[in-house]
């Protein structure tokens, strides 16, 4: 969210210095939004680094081309934890784990624990996540409000079902995360094969029998890196503290906006503590 906000407001949006707040601030506005519009008992943000260990050492390609982070979004991030728990929102920053293996975590502990929960994301490899009781709301750029995805529309998009997401992604790769796929073989193919076999391992275990020559050979030759390739995009869970009922802190938020210049957000905030 801090990325997508930092390129799509300008870097002009300072606060009583010279250190951008665009990013903050249109972060803060996102989430606002869902807020209003689904009233969750809670909000957790998540941080992590943007390419954990053990998955670059499973394929060194992983993220390999994704640019350095800005210089004026550095100290944005830096000042996430103080801001955006002024909204009485947690933040959760683990230093080995990625942010989506954490929003996964608490997803799946919500649900387990009786609740739902929903996931904010503009990522895609969420979609594993969908079940009865985890939605997603996808953003995207320029566009007004995330979608909301289910299991249902995880399987209209993609032609398989949430937990079979990563073996698709594995199959067809994916540029955003530098993870090429299999040779030759597209969204289609990728869909078809898991619909027919049910799983990446069943499609291997089957090459032979496959009518394509290109998706044999594909299959049989790239075995072991399909396999490591499907674990990269497996979220990794770990035990979370949920966090207890904790509404909008309007009055907390209005206080740490306006001391980092964000005026306008303060007097929406100001008003919604007020009413």
């Amino acid at each position: 969210m801090l990325f997508r906000a930092f390129y799509a407001l300008p870097e002009s949006i300072k606060g009583g210095g010279d250190t951008p707040v665009n990013a903050l601030l249109g972060t803060a506005n996102l989430i606002l939004r869902e807020v209003e519009e689904h009233d969750p008992r809670a909000v957790v943000l998540c941080f992590g680094p943007d390419a954990a260990d053990y998955r670059v050492e499973l394929f060194d390609g992983y993220h390999a081309d994704r640019p350095d982070v800005p210089e004026g979004l550095v100290p944005q991030f830096d000042d996430s934890p103080a801001f955006f728990e002024a909204f009485g929102w947690k933040v959760h920053w683990h230093d080995s784990l990625e942010a989506d293996d954490l929003l996964g975590s608490y997803a799946h502990s919500e649900a387990e624990n009786g609740g739902r929960a929903l996931v904010m994301t503009g990522d895609r490899d969420m979609f594993q996540c969908a079940t009865d009781r985890i939605t997603i709301l996808y953003v995207r750029t320029g566009a007004r409000g995330a979608e909301v995805v289910d299991p249902a529309e995880v399987r209209k998009r993609y032609g398989v079902p949430p937990e079979l997401v990563p073996d698709f992604i594995a199959l067809r790769g994916d540029p955003s995360d530098g993870i090429p796929g299999a040779k030759g073989i597209g969204e289609k193919t990728a869909a078809d094969l898991l619909s027919r076999h049910g799983s990446l391992e069943a499609a291997l275990d089957g090459a032979l029998r496959e009518s394509s020559a290109r998706v044999r050979g594909a299959l049989t030759d790239q075995r072991d890196e399909l396999l490591r390739f499907r674990e990269i995009a497996t979220l990794q869970q770990i035990d979370v503290e949920l966090p207890p009922d904790t509404p909008l802190d309007s009055a907390g938020a209005a206080a740490a906006a306006r001391e980092r210049g964000m005026n306008r957000l303060a007097e929406r905030l100001d008003k919604a503590a007020a009413g």
